[in-house]
């Protein structure tokens, strides 16, 4: 191939791979709740306990493991893990109150072996504008199949049971399966690229951690006691809420696509009006009485959803050198994942103890109390390049 079908290879594989991974991953994330609620007659306690499972699982993956080896056998685990994923994603139709422990571990783990791996291939290139391009259409990609995934649930919901609908989301992870065979890797010659504290140093990573936590907190909550809270304050069928969280996405695409088309040069206002947005949806959430409100409170919602993710990720290409980045994208995952494992728990917890609404609520001041944060980094991270771009004019002269 000459090097523009190379670069469309690369480009097609990465779409490929990252719908095929996010539709299933989000299928799994909000169907398990209502399977372990509503099936297996789990408590608030124990369904946040088990998505915590999964996250743990990814967790360790992601961090432990992924972030340590070197491209050539980060390569083979990456490719072990997608067929493991594709393996495991049917049993969920034969599952049980016991059996959809392991099967929730097995899949959470292996995750954290392909998620950042595609994000890394994605940030691969060399070029400032394609690169950040290629990210922003990855981010879209991901919102696509995230629009597309609930929708095509809540069709095959109206015919079919939660277990069953497993069956049909299968194939996605067989796409992961092949498609993992032309994923790129960084080219390390060998070497376990070390440099950790170098990167987590870094306030352009920082930045792109508390941005991301603004909204994967209050995220973590809305993916697992969303549906329910729509189930059991405003009756709504599980087409209908499947349906409630395609709504959710389509704002969220519709926000990554403004970011591909136009990629962001300045990340400090949009990552402002993402958190301001963030809190107003939280009270039309916890507000909510009936379902048009609801609705458009996943509207509202959709919109930070779908900036957080690809600032992030561009803060990290631009702060951060390409040898190190996937150690940047392991830490940044893992710490997603450490989100999604303590969160769920921490959810049932509240709802627990302050019932679904004033959950919702409680979430708003966290987030308040990482924005501080996150305009802190960014400052730093300024200050930092100004004085850096004072020294090289100083040389310069």
């Amino acid at each position: 191939m000459n090097s523009r079908q190379s670069f469309l290879f690369t480009v097609m594989v990465i779409i490929s791979a990252t719908f095929a991974v996010r539709a299933s991953n989000n299928m799994f994330m909000t169907t398990l709740p209502l399977l372990a609620r509503y099936n297996f007659h789990f408590s608030e306690f124990l369904v946040g306990l088990i998505s915590t499972a999964g996250a743990t699982g990814t967790f360790i993956m992601s961090a432990m493991i992924n972030a340590r080896l070197t491209s050539t056998r980060r390569r083979w685990v990456f490719i072990i893990s997608s067929f493991a994923y594709m393996v495991v994603f049917p049993l969920f139709y034969i599952s049980s109150a016991i059996v959809i422990w392991p099967l929730v571990l097995i899949a959470g783990f292996v995750l954290g072996a392909i998620m950042p791996n595609i994000i890394t291939s994605a940030s691969l290139f060399s070029d400032r504008k394609m690169r950040e391009r290629i990210l922003s259409l990855y981010t879209l990609t991901l919102s696509i199949s995230l629009v597309a995934g609930p929708a095509i649930e809540s069709e095959i919901l109206r015919f079919f049971t939660l277990e069953q609908s497993f069956l049909f989301f299968s194939v996605l992870p067989a796409v992961v399966f092949i498609s993992a065979f032309g994923i790129k890797f960084p080219d390390e010659k060998g070497k376990r690229i070390t440099g950790g504290s170098e990167v987590t140093s870094s306030h352009g990573f920082r930045a792109a951690i508390y941005n991301i936590m603004t909204y994967n907190i209050p995220f973590a909550l809305i993916l697992t006691f969303g549906g329910i809270f729509a189930k059991e304050y405003l009756n709504a069928s599980y087409s209908l809420i499947t349906l409630l969280f395609s709504l959710f996405f389509l704002t969220s695409f519709a926000s990554r696509l403004a970011l591909t088309l136009r990629p962001p040069d300045n990340l400090r206002v949009l990552m402002t009006v993402s958190v301001i947005i963030t809190g107003a949806g939280l009270v039309v959430l916890s507000m909510s009485r009936d379902i048009l409100i609801f609705s458009i409170s996943f509207l509202i919602l959709g919109f930070p959803h779908g900036f957080t993710y690809p600032l992030s990720i561009i803060s990290i290409s631009r702060s951060i050198s390409p040898e190190k980045r996937n150690i940047a994208n392991s830490y940044f995952f893992s710490l997603m994942m450490l989100v999604g494992a303590i969160m769920p728990f921490v959810s049932g917890i509240l709802v627990d103890t302050l019932g679904l609404r004033y959950a919702f609520m409680s979430i708003i001041p966290v987030v308040a109390v990482l924005y501080v944060l996150l305009r802190v980094e960014l400052g730093r991270e300024k200050a930092l390049k100004s004085a850096m771009e004072d020294g090289n004019a100083n040389r310069a002269a």
